[in-house]
């Protein structure tokens, strides 16, 4: 089944990346496994895929265990981080794609043993429950981060408010490249299962793809 799906999702990518005039290879599929136990990920693995998000440091930190010997996987947070969890999320994640304050990037640079890539979350909606730093706040952001000698700043990622019509989505995804271009930063973390498509026609780097490869999630 699984292998099935992962068959559909690259179908969709290749599709949409030749619409763009882009390469396969430009775009990176991040598997998002929250809620789903360690076999599921593992099964995911020896499938191929080797980049993992996870939403929530806790209930990673509980599978990590399991997953320690998958050699090349590279695991991302993608959810939102408080800067108190900051230690455990440096010791068990090789991305964190949230990083929204200057006090969590500090936060971060202290707890990280080995260079740490990060990216910007920026929050480009008005919707309360939507985490992310302001557009204007980005230059002091990148400043604050390029200084911290642990960090290593590599993109930008958002989180458009839902909906399921892709073309409601895609001015948000257009901002994000924007801003990319605008800050010098080549890689944009945006689109998922129902529009990724939108995504990777406005540039993005890497989809963060869940119910397309793995179902429901389990409430």
């Amino acid at each position: 089944m699984l292998r099935e799906r992962l068959e559909q999702v690259e179908e969709r990518i290749g599709k949409a990346a030749r619409r763009a005039g882009r390469a396969r290879s430009e775009i990176t599929m991040i598997a998002v496994t929250k809620k789903f136990p360690a076999e599921v990920l593992r099964e995911a693995y020896q499938l191929g895929l080797r980049r993992f998000g996870e939403n929530y440091v806790q209930e990673f930190e509980t599978k990590h265990p399991a997953l320690a010997d998958l050699t090349g996987a590279e695991f991302h947070l993608i959810g939102h981080l408080q800067s108190n969890k900051a230690r455990a999320a440096a010791g068990l994640f090789q991305v964190i794609e949230t990083v929204d304050s200057e006090k969590l990037a500090r936060r971060l640079d202290q707890a990280a043993a080995t260079p740490l890539e990060v990216m910007i979350e920026v929050k480009l909606s008005e919707e309360e429950s939507k985490a992310g730093a302001a557009p204007a706040d980005l230059p002091a952001l990148i400043g604050a981060i390029r200084g911290c000698a642990n960090l290593r700043l590599t993109g930008l990622m958002t989180m458009p408010p839902w909906n399921e019509h892709a073309e409601v989505t895609r001015p948000y995804f257009r901002r994000l490249a924007e801003l990319g271009r605008e800050h010098g930063l080549e890689k944009l973390s945006m689109g998922m299962s129902h529009d990724l498509e939108a995504a990777i026609e406005e540039g993005s780097t890497h989809i963060r793809i869940g119910t397309a490869l793995f179902g429901p999630r389990v409430k």
